[in-house]
Formats: structure tokens, sequence, C-alpha cells
């Protein structure tokens, strides 16, 4: 399932919802000033980032500024707790399931997340072209509902 790391302001996690919503990908939710954010999901954060620190925290957040406060200084714990404190440092959007993470809205990256059978459907121009898809797309829906149940 996708997650989405949202805040209500952000016009970026505004169109990763539309975007998801649009091809009908469920997701779900975690607004980051409505929901606390527990410790295994920022660990998990931290370690599916590929630049570590740099690819989920605004170095540039008034927080972080102000208090001139060096996150590279900062264990994984102190950090942690310092994120739970301040969620607003977190870029935003982050959008992460099993497989895949990124952050902030790039229509292309994006794409990604649609899951492989889905894709393979939308390369294909005409269900006469790619019998073989013909019903994939109901199927998948289908099957998607009555996980749901």
């Amino acid at each position: 399932m996708i997650r989405i790391y949202t805040a209500p302001s952000c016009a970026s996690c505004r169109k990763v919802k539309a975007w998801l919503k649009e091809h009908q990908i469920p997701y779900v939710e975690k607004n980051i000033f409505s929901t606390l954010l527990r410790e295994g999901e920022l660990r998990e954060l931290l370690e599916r980032s590929e630049n570590g620190t740099d690819d989920i925290i605004s170095k540039r957040s008034k927080i972080i500024k102000e208090n001139k406060v060096n996150i590279d200084d900062m264990s994984v714990n102190e950090l942690i707790h310092f994120i739970q404190e301040n969620p607003s440092i977190l870029k935003r959007p982050i959008i992460i399931d099993e497989r895949r993470f990124q952050v902030g809205y790039n229509a292309e990256e994006i794409r990604a997340f649609i899951p492989r059978e889905l894709r393979r459907l939308q390369e294909c121009n005409s269900s006469d072209y790619c019998p073989q898809f013909t019903d994939i797309k109901q199927e998948y829906y289908k099957d998607k509902c009555l996980e749901k149940k």
C-alpha cells in the first residue's frame, strides 16, 4: 500500500493525491502535522532515502536556520525525536510503498507507482493491438476491491 506524508498547505501534496486518485491507485495519507509520526516510520524513511537526511529534511527550514541546528551531529534517535517535535522540517510529499520511495511531485517519476500490469496496459494504444491486456484493468481493480474486504 502506498503511503504519502503530506501537509495541508502543500501544493505538491495536492498534485500527488489528485494523480493517485485519477489513476485509481489506493493510498494512505498521513498529515505530518495532525498525526504523530512513529519512530518506526521515521526510521524507515531515513533508511530508504538514498542520500540520508538530505532527501527528506529541508535544511533551509525556519526551525533549523533560526536555531542553528546541525542535523549531521545528531544520533539517529536524536534526529527521530527532533523530527517528531518539528515535523515541518520534512520535505513533502514523501511517497513510499514496499519497493519505491519518492520525495516531491515529479510527473515522470511518480509513474513508477502505477502497478506494473497497468503500466503495460497504458503502453498499449488499443486493445486490438494488445489483445493479451484486454481485461487486465478490470481484473486488477476487481482484485483490489476484494483485497479491501
